[in-house]
């Protein structure tokens, strides 16, 4: 036994200032995002298992570059063909290495098992690294055998520590049979109960892929695809998946970014790309959900979508809720052409349109109606029965429907020192005085959380500060993260840390 490693993990937990604020707390806490790194010799065993030693060349072949591609295009460029060719310059620098014994917690599951009270919580939802990746691989062929390999991998490992961690299967989402068999698999042979799906699937853009196959053509690949989020305009029927979730009770989170998306591009800044790119991608996926009618068809359909923070939630329901105000199916008829009044547009032309027209041309009423638009309104044109109604497959006729139809489907997953908070509590910034959903997401194992145990600590500063209140903050760490994981499967927390220290009272669902 090593003496001076037990004098500093005695001194390190003695000081937790999260542990501390734990024990103020008559709930238990719940983190819904703990990342953690896998064991490349074990993984790659569980790899072979499924596919072979051509698999796990494969897996290191991509593990150099972390399944990213493009990283690792980027390393292997000069400063100037970066420029030349656009690419993103990638994460780096992402893990602990300073702070070695945070490093250790996530690389050794029972260490992390045996930390969990000093960072002040009773039960946290793992998101090894990998998976991260997996689901998003473009490799048809490793992608499969990989979600399988890290899936049995991750059950085995954490198995022995249930009562507190359970970890992710990751669901790739190519196709939506690929999702259902991976999370059949995952759920009824290896007993996993949540899951990390890809917020979007880059696919070809079938005429320009013809044209420039990628064979042929691989440095233009990226610029031919394009970003299917599987509620709206896809090429698949992705509700046999949504019934699949919501039939097994495995609540899909995403953790899905847009780095390297047409905005978040820079060559050379990592925080230009990264700084709100959890925010976006999420946000298109729940867009996708709501307007291709998803959310109306899957009611009980709960999303968990991670480490975006909640201020851009009750910005796109505010937003869902404007824009059906002036352009809802009834409100966007004020702004067809065929509705102007001809006659009077033209009078007023007559009347106030002598510096438009110094050639002495004469113009007809409807000539006049034509170019007020501009100055070709060729663009300008009556729609056909559906396409002008951009609401009409979620089915709105009321704000109060897009309420029930995105405030209960999804949950926000919020960072410790996130201080939009603020807004995402406060119901009367939103539509019908409705809060959304929110859930603890601490991100430990990266470089957002420079020392774990301050974790728990750093989320009740808000509540000292004001930012927050006590109730908000037991809403955050307790009740939001047992309403998500509950509501397609009341037995998720049977015989963990959480069910013994249920309050009297479980938490009641929140009313949308």
């Amino acid at each position: 036994m090593n003496t001076v490693t037990d004098a500093f993990i005695t001194r390190k937990r003695a000081s937790s200032r999260s542990a501390k604020v734990r024990g103020l707390l008559d709930y238990p806490v719940i983190d819904t995002d703990i990342h953690t790194n896998e064991f490349g010799p074990l993984l790659e065993d569980y790899i072979h298992e499924y596919g072979g030693a051509k698999a796990v060349d494969a897996f290191r072949e991509h593990e150099k570059i972390g399944l990213n591609t493009l990283a690792d295009k980027w390393y292997r460029s000069t400063p100037q063909e970066r420029q030349d060719l656009r690419i993103n310059r990638p994460p780096f620098w992402t893990l602990p290495a300073r702070n070695t014994y945070d490093l250790g917690t996530v690389a050794f599951p029972k260490l992390l098992h045996e930390r969990l009270g000093e960072l002040g919580s009773d039960f946290g939802v793992v998101y090894p690294n990998i998976v991260l990746f997996a689901s998003v691989n473009g490799n048809d062929e490793l992608r499969p055998i990989l979600a399988r390999a890290l899936n049995h991998y991750n059950a085995d490992l954490y198995r022995p520590y249930a009562d507190r961690l359970t970890p992710v299967a990751v669901i790739p989402l190519h196709t939506p049979q690929e999702g259902i068999a991976e999370l059949e698999f995952a759920v009824r042979e290896l007993g996993l109960k949540t899951s990390i799906i890809p917020g979007a699937v880059r696919r070809p853009i079938k005429a320009l892929a013809q044209k420039y196959p990628r064979d042929k053509y691989p440095e233009l690949a990226r610029h031919i695809e394009y970003l299917d989020f599987f509620g709206i305009d896809s090429d698949y029927d992705y509700d046999p998946f949504w019934a699949k979730t919501i039939e097994l009770g495995v609540n899909p989170t995403t953790h899905s970014g847009s780095q390297g998306w047409d905005s978040r591009n820079s060559p050379t800044n990592y925080m230009f790309n990264h700084i709100g790119h959890f925010a976006d991608a999420s946000e298109a996926l729940a867009k996708a959900l709501f307007f291709g009618g998803v959310t109306r068809r899957f009611p009980q359909l709960r999303v968990g979508l991670i480490e975006g923070g909640a201020g851009w939630g009750v910005d796109v329901f505010t937003h869902l809720v404007d824009r059906w105000i002036k352009r809802g199916r009834d409100a966007v008829q004020k702004y067809d052409p065929a509705s102007v009044d001809k006659k009077f547009l033209h009078n007023l032309y007559e009347k106030y349109g002598e510096d438009l027209n110094r050639g002495g041309r004469s113009f007809s009423k409807d000539e006049i109606a034509y170019l007020a638009f501009g100055a070709r309104g060729e663009y300008y044109a009556t729609q056909a029965q559906p396409e002008f109604d951009d609401y009409a497959l979620a089915d709105v006729e009321s704000v109060e429907d897009i309420r029930d139809r995105f405030v209960p489907n999804f949950y926000f997953g919020t960072e410790a020192d996130d201080r939009t908070l603020g807004l995402a509590f406060n119901a009367k910034a939103a539509p019908l005085n409705t809060q959304v959903n929110m859930f603890w997401s601490s991100d430990i194992g990266h470089w957002d959380v420079p020392e774990i145990n301050t974790i728990l600590a750093d989320t009740f500063q808000l509540v000292e500060e004001g930012i927050i209140t006590a109730g908000n903050f037991r809403q955050l760490v307790f009740k939001g993260p047992y309403e998500f994981y509950t509501a397609n499967n009341p037995d998720f927390f049977k015989g963990t840390a959480v069910e013994a220290l249920l309050p009297a009272e479980k938490p009641q669902k929140t009313a949308a």
